[in-house]
């Protein structure tokens, strides 16, 4: 009898000490964690932004075991993104995921508002934060102001040198022999304008080092979205101009660029994430020559994984610009070009991609991230700025 009563005391006090453990998170702290995403302009299923991010949180709450649903707003505009984050938080959802500059005016208005509530914004900028914050007053220059002031504890912001990535993928363009190119911007955001003035910057680079003379057409469709309207205009592109490769930067404008491409035997670049399987499965095997990527996956899961090991401390109230980490790898890197998917060749082999990353990780080759001016280029690029085509 005593053997049995032993026994059911250490049951119950390993039964208590579980239900302590589980109360307290264990040791991955994920117990009270719920994570939200809410959705930008697009949809999950704009094989860009959006669905990158949205990919990135479910495959980490599936894999940690954490409750996980993403919201729409019913409306393109700051108000009906405040509704989607007050109705996931009305939910219970305590981690707020929110991918894109468009959030800005969002997270000024509900940051004060849920103080327990930590919020992760991807392609967010000071500057973004602060024209929302200010008004019409703001200045248009962050360095003006003290951050801070205006970005509380519970928010997270990480950017990125898009111009970096937006280069790589200019000099493969041109190392491949192409010198007819175009960019198709989505919108003639910072995020957009950083992708297209690198490109503009790589494919100069590369032209200057070969010897050979390039053009580049340069427009904004002036949404994220393809369309008949772009449709014709990148018809004309290909067709006409004789442009061999553009580079879609925005979204699902990927498909104008594409359908165009398809008629002529073009090529295209992605954005955002390695595009190739989308495209090449729509509109045809080998018409993605690379994508100008940057790292939203890895930053959802290094912030949620932040959160659940008790380190938001180290990222609360900041913003991080992220870009490249090392030299010798890479596919580390937050901003890259595809290292398996890209179409390399005898004339630019991996080997030369990884020359380059170190060349740029040195310093020895510059990027500028300006956006306020159009980048220089040598005497051998001409670049015909266009504007919005809508």
């Amino acid at each position: 009898m005593k053997k049995i009563l032993s026994l059911v005391l250490a049951l119950a006090l390993v039964m208590s000490t579980l239900a302590v453990f589980t109360a307290c998170g264990g040791d991955n702290g994920t117990a009270d964690m719920k994570v939200a995403m809410v959705t930008d302009y697009g949809d999950i299923t704009d094989q860009s932004f959006n669905q990158s991010t949205y990919e990135a949180c479910k495959e980490w709450c599936e894999a940690n075991e954490v409750d996980f649903k993403y919201f729409k707003p019913a409306d393109n505009n700051t108000d009906a993104r405040v509704a989607s984050v007050e109705q996931a938080i009305n939910e219970g959802y305590n981690v707020i995921v929110l991918p894109g500059y468009a959030f800005a005016g969002t997270i000024v208005k509900v940051q004060d508002d849920y103080p327990d509530v930590k919020f992760v914004a991807l392609d967010v900028a000071a500057g973004d934060i602060l024209s929302e914050a200010i008004g019409e007053s703001y200045t248009w220059n962050p360095d003006d102001y003290d951050i801070t002031k205006y970005l509380k504890s519970n928010v997270f912001c990480a950017v990125y040198q898009e111009e970096l990535s937006g280069f790589m993928a200019g000099v493969f363009a041109v190392e491949q022999g192409y010198k007819h190119l175009g960019f198709l911007g989505g919108m003639a955001v910072p995020a957009v304008i950083r992708f297209g003035y690198g490109f503009v910057q790589g494919a100069n680079y590369a032209a200057e080092q070969l010897g050979v003379d390039i053009k580049i057409e340069y427009a904004y469709g002036n949404q994220f979205y393809g369309d008949d309207v772009i449709t014709a205009y990148t018809d004309n592109w290909y067709q006409n101009l004789g442009v061999e490769v553009v580079f879609a930067c925005g979204g699902g404008i990927y498909t104008s660029a594409a359908e165009s491409a398809k008629k002529t035997g073009g090529k295209v670049i992605g954005v955002d994430v390695d595009q190739k399987a989308i495209i090449d499965g729509l509109y045809g095997e080998g018409m993605t020559i690379t994508s100008a990527m940057k790292g939203l996956q890895p930053t959802v899961k290094l912030l949620l994984n932040a959160i659940a090991d008790g380190k938001w401390d180290d990222y609360k109230g900041k913003i991080v610009n992220l870009g490249l980490v090392s030299g010798t790898d890479p596919e580390a890197n937050y901003v890259q070009i595809p290292y398996n998917t890209t179409l390399w060749d005898a004339d630019y082999t991996q080997e030369d991609y990884k020359a380059l990353v170190k060349a740029m990780f040195d310093g020895t080759v510059t990027v500028s991230p300006d956006v306020t001016k159009e980048p220089t280029v040598g005497s051998r690029t001409t670049v015909n700025y266009l504007g919005n085509i809508k």
